[in-house]
């Protein structure tokens, strides 16, 4: 795990120090070392850096940037099936010089060329310059584990694990994407290709873009995309058997995350998903392992239940009850650590844990995606009761509806807009087939509603459209899966816990997020992960055969903190700071008379305000540290 940053200067015009001081920026994501190089053709400069976090042959000559025949890579993650790659590649005459897993991406590259990338399994993302050919790619991994953004303008090119790292370029324009800003308030993140500035792009995930300094063209592609797998017939053979399969597989996967030759641990809570990843490891591994919880006071506290599940497991537990300050005293530095405005609350509690294991680990197993693979979040259930409901009506019947949920919108006050959207989305989908039903049902599910961000935003509001038709899927939880895995689980777990462990200088790794297993999951039959019962059906079948039933069934609570209650109380002087009508006049988006008024409410009393005021406290922060301190 380290940092990656680089610059394609076409005016030739960027210092070997300008490379320097940009990937010191990324430090906590690499401090074992820092090195850039400068490559310098008849069209352009081109400048490479790395940060290193030392994980696989942690000696210095697997330091990075690496070159081999012409080939430099900087390269951020692991590829945990690099010794069988580098056998391969042995029986085909290389030789290498180092046992780290970087080496062993560059000869493969040189080997097969972009072919190379569908042989990884891991997380990744890398820069690989062709000094004779004058190319440079830029490839992430599978499901957008480890972050990579591009910058373009100007004849200027630079790529970098976080953003941070183009402030530090004399010729970055940071002019804000407001499109993004509207879309981070809604959702409480940034979706899609876009980033909080205008010039500003993610590489997407299971993406390999190629740079030609000759031509300056930019050609990407994809070479992966879960919904083939979604599109597949299911398989046919008996439950049994698949639960067989499955947890081989879950084996696999968790075992390859254990390759380090530095300490590992695991992120334990007590839930299914790490209770799986810590009871399969802890079978086949001749000591304790190490696993690391966070307990709170206030707020959804699982220390107790993963306490009780490391007893049962006998792993080498830590657990570490945090205080409110020391909770509260992560806010200030947030803005940091996330660049973009990000506004999942549970990054401060990501940020502890990854401290507590700071102090025993450098490398910490998170078993993120269990909800999403196998359909485990409630809001499936109650997606699938409403749209049956809705489906099973008669055709005529959904008609004479459509009209009336319209009429039913105009009729409700703007007041009440929650249950004014609600009639909105029920005309919108009423007379859709059944997966574009599920689909737009889904995506504005978690959305903040536009009817409420238009009164407080001095932004046009985006064109709403579908990001793809799921009509080939074989039933609606397969498209809230797709939607889940390729929007919510990369641009908000994912962020928050690439952020939080890499804000502590560890590696963070997820075991669930094993291609193969994914590729599995979704050729399961629904009522082999979602029943009656609610989802993950296999996975807590494979968990019970190491943990008593009665032992995991508890109420699903999540990894939060009462926020709210800070915000009201202690912490009621950022609300004064930032939320003050000088303050919100800065941005020049907000309606300062409509945020006054919702600030009035929250402070007045508990209501369905609450999330909309911490993500506009959330944009505030990052809008000074990034925007207001930087002129």
């Amino acid at each position: 795990m380290c940092g990656i940053c680089g610059v394609i200067d076409y005016s030739q015009q960027t210092s070997l120090d300008v490379a320097d001081n940009m990937i010191r920026l990324l430090k906590h994501r690499g401090p074992d070392a820092q090195k850039s190089l400068k490559y310098e053709s008849d069209n352009a400069d081109i400048l490479l850096s790395h940060a290193r976090l030392s994980i696989i042959d942690t000696s210095e000559i697997a330091n990075q940037p690496m070159v081999y025949k012409g080939l430099t890579i900087v390269f951020n993650g692991e590829v945990y099936n690099f010794q069988e790659i580098k056998e391969e590649l042995i029986a085909l005459n290389h030789s290498f010089i180092t046992s780290s897993d970087t080496e062993v991406i560059l000869h493969a590259f040189d080997q097969w060329g972009e072919d190379a990338i569908s042989k990884f399994n891991g997380m990744f993302a890398f820069a690989i310059f062709d000094e004779i050919a004058q190319k440079l790619w830029l490839v992430r991994d599978r499901l957008g584990v480890k972050p990579l953004y591009l910058y373009k303008k100007d004849g200027l090119l630079m790529f970098s694990s976080e953003i941070k790292a183009f402030h530090l370029h004399p010729k970055f324009d940071k002019k804000i994407n407001y499109l993004a800003v509207y879309d981070f308030f809604e959702n409480e993140y940034i979706t899609g290709k876009q980033s909080i500035y205008e010039f500003v792009n993610r590489i997407e995930s299971a993406t390999i873009t190629c740079i030609d300094l000759n031509t300056k063209k930019i050609v990407s592609k994809n070479y992966w995309d879960i919904d083939t797998f979604f599109s597949k017939p299911k398989f046919k053979y008996n439950y049994q058997k698949a639960k067989q399969e499955l947890k081989e597989i879950l084996s696999s996967a968790y075992n390859y995350r254990m390759i380090a030759d530095v300490p590992v641990g695991v992120f334990l809570s007590g839930g299914y998903d790490s209770t799986s990843v810590a009871a399969i490891l802890q079978e086949t591994s001749g000591i304790p392992i190490k696993t690391f919880t966070i307990g709170f006071y206030e707020g959804n506290n699982e220390a107790e239940y993963a306490k009780e599940t490391a007893k049962h497991l006998k792993t080498d537990h830590t657990e570490y009850y945090c205080t409110e300050a020391e909770a509260k005293s992560i806010i200030k530095d947030l803005p940091f650590y996330y660049d973009e405005p990000f506004a999942d609350s549970s990054q401060i509690p990501t940020i502890l844990v990854s401290m507590l294991a700071k102090e025993k680990v450098k490398v910490v197993l998170s078993a993120d995606g269990g909800d999403e693979i196998f359909s485990g979040y409630n809001i499936y259930k109650r997606m699938n009761e409403r749209i049956n409901k809705i489906y099973k009506l008669p055709v005529f019947f959904r008609f004479i509806l459509k009209p009336f949920f319209l009429l039913a919108y105009q009729l409700t006050p703007l007041s009440n807009y929650l249950k004014k959207e609600k009639f909105r989305i029920l005309s919108e989908i009423v007379l859709l087939d059944k997966n574009s039903m599920a689909q737009y049902s889904f995506e504005v599910a978690r959305k903040t509603p536009r009817l409420i961000l238009n009164k407080i935003l001095n932004l046009e509001s985006p064109n709403s459209t579908f990001s793809k038709s799921y009509t080939n899927f074989k039933n609606i939880n397969d498209v809230f899966s797709s939607i889940d895995i390729k929007e919510y689980l990369k641009e908000d777990i994912l962020t928050k816990v690439d952020r939080a462990t890499m804000s502590q200088s560890i590696e963070g790794r997820e075991p669930m997020l094993d291609h193969r297993i994914i590729e599995f999951s979704a050729q399961l039959p629904k009522d082999y992960k979602y029943d009656n019962g609610g989802g993950k059906k296999i996975l807590k079948d494979i968990v019970h055969d190491y943990v008593p039933k009665e032992m995991m069934e508890r109420p699903k609570t999540g990894f939060s903190i009462p926020i709210t209650k800070w915000l009201k109380e202690d912490l009621s002087y950022l609300i004064d700071d930032f939320l003050s009508k000088e303050a919100l006049r800065k941005a020049k988006i907000f309606n300062d008379k409509e945020v006054l008024e919702l600030v009035r409410v929250f402070k007045a009393k508990d209501t369905i305000v609450d999330g909309l005021i911490w993500k506009i406290l959330v944009f505030q922060m990052w809008y000074n540290e990034w925007i207001e301190k930087l002129n």
